[in-house]
């Protein structure tokens, strides 16, 4: 073990100059609730009422709405949504109730969820102010609160003003104290609250102490002083559990020894602890990330071994490593396991396989897995349309690319901005303007905001176009949108006016001062990736006897017009992937599914660990801006 150890006002500006009409919306164009990380955190506390006070809260009690209302809070608190639990206070404090303790308890562990740690003292003052008595929930919150926030000093204050008003510390409370200096980077300051705890009467250290310390002490990479900690943790009478040997695993991983982290499988059965799901998750993922596609198989049958089944966050990893390594055998052997453990394909494995082929330059073909992925029932989400987009864009057909936004408005999906820039960057590299403020308004109309990448490309294609004065409108119409031009728009708009043979450009920003920088972040490899996969559906999928299937005879089409153009600021290369090893994997998709089975659920966390664990894909060509 030692080696282990609104109002929404818009209007239509015309600049007569230029020609360019471009639609403009001043207010947030958002249709949905702003984020919570958009929230202003100085914003006051308290809500000034809307209406006169409640007869029954000014007598100083809780009236029926208060302990509803606050009952509410908890609900939705416990399911995720800390945002509605922050509305609902204000309407009690806006319809002039006053709130509970146990009100101000849960606010307190709804701001702390939203990682909101400023209120906390304004929180401590209005109980106060209140008359209120904190009680030992109440004073575990706030702890709580600080130490998540990483601030132990206020977290330590408020232990020592629980013990001074004579509340007894639970358990509970040393833990996240533990946890807290775990946080803030100090485990070796959690051996302190281990003897204060030792003077408490009753109180002893329990499974969940140690594991958060093992945890504190894996996140400063230390290794000898984690297994210490089980040592002493066996030692008092206490066995490990699965979480404190996936915690180490999990280490292991991050840290590039998955080696060791396989290792802690065999400690594991010593002790007679069964490995789940996680432990053998974070090890494949382990692989994946160190790039050892075949440890990460071994380890799948490994898991065969232990009894536990691959879910497709593993199978979807591996699928998209062999691609990136060109190894056609070992996708064929992935999808032969994905059939013996009857795993399904989901939207993440069809977008994995368009994703090569888009990228290798056969639209033909990426387009086929799309319409295979269509037939078999499983809807397609907005990565998978923005795959087949961002193919289209990087074979020079931004027509194409502009029919499949269509489609998926027309389908009842809601694009992002991410396939709108896409769509705009081919019309952009094709030297159509107005192509590309006609998606750009579309984009408005439709109440999605522009952001930074978007100005940016609008700008990059006026410059490519030599027209400097509307690429130079561009950072106008930004402003109207609240959003402000960085260095590198400004650079672009120099290179703009240096295209046209203009040294000194807008502003008085010197073209050839800047050039060098400019160019080093216009000459990009890849492009942009497409946003992250968001979310995986839970669908029914009707196979098909063609499902996921290409033609079996060689593919010789010819790669996407790649050689058109070479633009200013743009790198065409040829794609990394194999075009047999594509046709290998796609002709082995032999997926025997069952009709009406549902494919598994797959959470946003796991899917993390996918994304962690893939590798990159190489791409045929590059164009700036492309997200």
């Amino acid at each position: 073990m030692d080696d282990l150890r609104t109002e929404r006002p818009t209007y239509e500006k015309f600049h007569k100059k230029s020609g360019m009409r471009t639609l403009i919306r001043k207010e947030l164009l958002h249709p949905f609730p702003i984020k919570e990380k958009d929230l202003d955190d100085k914003m006051p506390l308290r809500p000034t009422p809307e209406s006169g006070l409640c007869a029954f809260c000014v007598n100083g009690n809780s009236c029926r709405t208060v302990r509803s209302r606050t009952k509410l809070m908890n609900t939705v608190l416990e399911r995720g949504r800390p945002e509605e639990a922050r509305l609902i206070f204000d309407s009690l404090i806006k319809g002039g109730h006053k709130p509970s303790l146990i009100t101000y308890t849960t606010l307190l562990a709804t701001l702390t969820a939203q990682k909101r740690f400023s209120h906390i003292h304004s929180i401590l003052s209005e109980v106060l102010k209140s008359g209120m008595k904190p009680d030992p929930v109440f004073f575990n919150a706030v702890v709580n609160a600080f130490s998540e926030s990483g601030n132990m000093e206020e977290a330590m204050k408020t232990f020592l003003q629980m013990k001074k008003s004579g509340i007894k510390p639970a358990i509970s409370t040393f833990n996240t104290l533990i946890k807290g200096y775990g946080i803030a980077g100090k485990p070796e300051e959690s051996l302190k609250i281990m003897g204060l705890m030792s003077q408490e009467v009753n109180v002893k250290p329990n499974l969940r102490t140690y594991n958060v310390l093992v945890k504190a002490w894996c996140s400063k990479k230390n290794f000898t002083d984690a297994w210490n900690t089980v040592d002493k943790m066996i030692a008092s009478g206490l066995q490990p559990d699965v979480i404190t040997y996936n915690t180490i695993a999990a280490a292991y991983s991050q840290n590039h020894q998955t080696e060791k982290a396989e290792r802690v499988i065999l400690e594991m059965q010593r002790k007679n602890v069964h490995p789940n799901e996680r432990t053998c998750s974070v090890i494949i993922a382990g692989y994946c990330k160190e790039d050892k596609l075949k440890d990460a198989l071994r380890f799948v049958y490994t898991m065969k071994d232990l009894g536990m089944h691959p879910n497709l966050v593993i199978f979807n990893s591996l699928i998209k490593g062999f691609l990136d390594m060109s190894d056609s055998d070992g996708v064929d052997e992935v999808l032969t396991l994905m059939e013996e453990f009857g795993a399904k394909p989901d939207v993440i494995t069809f977008s994995t396989i368009m994703n090569a082929w888009g990228a290798a330059g056969y639209m033909a073909k990426c387009r086929e897995v799309f319409d295979d992925m269509v037939n078999a029932g499983i809807p397609p989400d907005v990565h998978a349309y923005s795959i087949l987009a961002k193919g289209y864009v990087r074979a020079l057909e931004p027509e194409k690319a502009e029919e499949v936004l269509n489609d998926m408005i027309e389908s009842g999906n809601r694009p992002n901005v991410v396939i709108f820039t896409t769509v705009i960057s081919g019309w952009c590299t094709a030297g159509r303007m107005d192509y590309a403020m006609r998606i750009f308004e579309k984009m408005c109309e439709l109440g999605i905001s522009p952001n930074l990448k978007v100005f940016e490309t609008l700008i990059w294609g006026y410059a490519e176009n030599r027209n400097p004065r509307k690429a130079e409108e561009i950072i106008q119409i930004m402003k109207a949108f609240n959003v402000q031009p960085e260095k590198s728009t400004r650079l672009l708009v120099a290179e703009a006016w240096g295209g046209v043979g203009l040294v000194e450009g807008a502003n008085g920003l010197s073209y050839s001062d800047e050039k060098q920088s400019l160019t080093s972040k216009l000459d990009m490899k890849d492009g942009t990736e497409v946003e992250n996969l968001e979310k995986v559906y839970q669908q029914d999928a009707d196979c098909y006897p063609k499902f996921l299937q290409m033609p079996n005879e060689l593919i010789n089409e010819p790669k996407g017009t790649v050689t058109a153009v070479k633009r200013s600021g743009m790198v065409l290369r040829e794609a990394e992937f194999s075009c047999d090893t594509l046709s290998a994997a796609t002709r082995s998709l032999h997926i025997s599914c069952r009709f009406g089975m549902r494919a598994p659920v797959v959470c946003q966390r796991q899917f993390q660990v996918q994304l962690c664990a893939s590798g990159r894909v190489g791409y045929s060509s590059s164009i700036v801006f492309l997200t």
